[in-house]
């Protein structure tokens, strides 16, 4: 235990943009580790990029592949011996609370690594995790290496607004992806988690690129004042409304679903006002959730907003998917919404709900055929647990 203070001291002392130098200097004088990569996933969750290989690197490590790729998938340390050199490199993610960062790639002079060690390594990639967060405060290293191509404006605003990409507590697991990542227009989605309650917030600004990007920005800011301020969720639709309808006189709308679940009873409450549409997966059957549609915010000045109450059981899994997903046709004419996200539901039933959005874009892309997206796409996967589950 001396061995890992020593090294989580050291990454808490060092500077946000030196990170990866600490940690390298740190695992070198006390697990004597030979070399030490620092790899994040980009925003797409194709690739992994090393951090000190800024711009992209060449060769960049595929998500779904080697040894890094499987420890980022699967979220456990992955081993890689060297025959030739007698030693071995452990690939261990870098997560927080859930959410996927990336993978620590640490190699040891032993090919035989204890398994004491190993979990010293993992339990310090999730410090290592937490300072990144934090160091995004005040550099922009990390999200740099986030990004396999440049961000258009509006992307870069709205990615900012994210509390993550996946996030865990003892009774959920939940992912979200926004696609196409580099060149988002209006689609987001926000989560929050208290004792008492998961809030989760889907969102889509009308209209494309900055001026929906800041139609959303502004609707998220009011949701999220509204929720710290204390009020229920019929009031926090309320409260976004006014302040759309404020800013654009009904000129512009943003459609939202707003969910809260009860931690502890899987009690669901539910306001539906505009387009993100609940599919549920429970006993492994597909359906829709029938909500019980409102007017999106923004549309008429003091539009009021009423909550439907609904459960979740231990089990069920929920995907929300945006208009640019379940509206999207074939090239013979068949929306995803009607038959094939069921089947790709039910196709990514054993992959864990930080893996299911991507799989369910591929899914899109392939269901779409040629022709190039003409609007976001957003998916979110809950798989609820319960309490003492």
């Amino acid at each position: 235990m001396e061995r890992f203070a020593a090294v989580e001291r050291a990454l808490r002392d060092a500077a946000p943009h030196e990170l990866l130098d600490a940690v390298r200097t740190a695992l070198a004088r006390h697990f004597g580790a030979i070399t030490v990569d620092l790899l994040l996933a980009d925003y797409g969750t194709t690739i992994l990029q090393p951090v000190d290989a800024l711009p992209c690197p060449k060769d960049p490590v595929p998500v779904h592949s080697g040894d890094a790729g499987r420890a980022f998938g699967s979220q456990r340390p992955c081993l890689s011996g060297d025959d030739r050199s007698g030693t071995v490199t452990a690939h261990l993610p870098v997560s927080v609370r859930g959410d996927r960062l990336g993978v620590l790639s640490v190699t040891l002079p032993e090919a035989d690594v204890p398994p004491e060690v190993l979990e010293e390594l993992r339990e310090l990639c999730e410090v290592l995790g937490r300072e990144i967060l934090v160091a995004d405060r005040s550099t922009d290293v990390y999200l740099r290496a986030r990004r396999a191509e440049r961000l258009t404006l509006a992307a870069e605003m709205q990615w900012q607004l994210l509390p993550g990409r996946s996030a865990s507590g003892p009774e959920y697991d939940l992912g979200a992806q926004l696609e196409p990542a580099y060149a988002v227009f209006g689609d987001n989605f926000d989560w929050s988690v208290s004792a008492d309650h998961l809030t989760v917030t889907l969102t889509n600004g009308m209209g494309e690129g900055i001026d929906a990007s800041l139609l959303t920005n502004l609707a998220i800011g009011a949701l999220r004042n509204a929720r710290r301020a204390g009020l229920d969720l019929a009031d926090q639709a309320a409260l976004a409304d006014q302040a759309v309808y404020g800013q654009h006189r009904g000129a512009a709308h943003v459609s939202v679903l707003l969910l809260r679940i009860h931690r502890a009873t899987g009690r669901m409450e539910v306001v539906d006002a505009g387009s993100p549409r609940m599919w549920r997966m429970r006993g492994g059957a597909v359906e829709p959730i029938e909500l019980e549609a409102q007017l999106p915010l923004g549309m008429f000045e003091d539009t009021p907003y009423t909550v439907q109450h609904l459960r979740v059981e231990p089990g069920d899994r929920l995907v929300v998917a945006s208009d640019g997903v379940y509206d999207v046709a074939s090239p013979a004419g068949e929306r995803f919404g009607e038959r094939a996200l069921a089947r790709a539901m039910a196709n990514t039933r054993l992959l864990p709900p930080s893996q299911v959005p991507h799989a369910v874009l591929a899914e899109l892309a392939r269901h779409r055929g040629e022709p190039p997206p003409d609007d976001d796409a957003m998916v979110l996967c809950l798989d609820w647990h319960g309490r003492g589950s």
